[in-house]
């Protein structure tokens, strides 16, 4: 049988087959969901024949998936988000991924992040590390070494999350501590973490779905993934990455 992150490659091929068909078409059919958010016709294509793959592979395996629905319990179970970054997608902006994760008795065991518009994978497996670059040749990767905030790079989300579901002052005191900050958002700002290129990324507001695959490559990079209570959960509805030495100051000024 395949491992685990062997399988995880060959599901990102299948969905990057479709996503990079789809990305830029002029036929491209979107919908948007009752949260408002959008959906596109290649969401739904990825999920369905990733789901497709799994009952083949995996048919003892448990699937939640962001379009198709399903739950994260005890045992192993795959959390998918087909497109991550659809609003990116859509408009033609290359930022944008397919996430996968194994989650077993709710820890993220495997992580799989594949962006084929930007030419690059990151992946992560439990207790063998993380990697990154384009499919079929990753790298090793770590998180940075930066030790102070005055001197830390860090990554948001719209503002407007940060006021509606967080808190404005909160957000400001973390940008304002820190040397730099852009809003690279979703998948890419965390896995910017995990490469060192960016010391922090957080996110007022998430779904499992979002940061499941982030948390085990961040934390294989020698990151630390917690929410912003500091809890270390993928379900807590909220996202701080880091380098590990600024997580404790970054959670201190985030909390309102």
């Amino acid at each position: 049988m395949v491992d685990d992150l062997a399988l995880a490659r060959h599901l990102a091929d299948l969905a990057d087959a479709i996503t990079a068909s789809r990305f830029r078409s002029r036929d491209l059919a979107v919908d948007r969901k009752p949260d408002r958010t959008p959906v596109t016709d290649a969401d739904l294509a990825v999920e369905d024949a990733v789901r497709a793959a799994l009952a083949e592979h995996r048919p003892g395996d448990e699937i939640a998936g962001e379009e198709r629905g399903g739950q994260v319990g005890a045992g192993r179970t795959w959390v998918l988000d087909p497109i991550d970054g659809t609003k990116n997608f859509l408009r033609g902006v290359p930022a944008w991924a397919t996430l996968l994760a194994l989650v077993e008795d709710g820890s993220p065991v495997v992580g799989m992040i594949s962006a084929p518009a930007l030419g690059r994978r990151w992946e992560a497996a439990s207790g063998r590390g993380a990697q990154a670059g384009p499919p079929g040749s990753p790298e090793p990767i770590s998180v940075s070494g930066v030790g102070e905030l005055a001197d830390a790079y860090v990554s948001t989300t719209h503002l407007g999350t940060w006021v509606e579901h967080h808190s404005r002052e909160s957000y400001l005191r973390l940008v304002d501590a820190c040397w730099e900050n852009r809003a690279f958002g979703d998948f890419w700002q965390h896995c910017l973490v995990a490469e060192g290129a960016i010391d922090l990324a957080a996110e007022p507001i998430v779904n499992p779905w979002d940061v499941a695959a982030v948390q085990v490559i961040v934390q294989e990079a020698g990151g630390t993934f917690t929410d912003l209570s500091g809890e270390r959960t993928f379900q807590g509805g909220s996202a701080l990455s880091s380098n590990t030495r600024l997580h404790d100051g970054a959670l201190a000024l985030l909390r309102r």
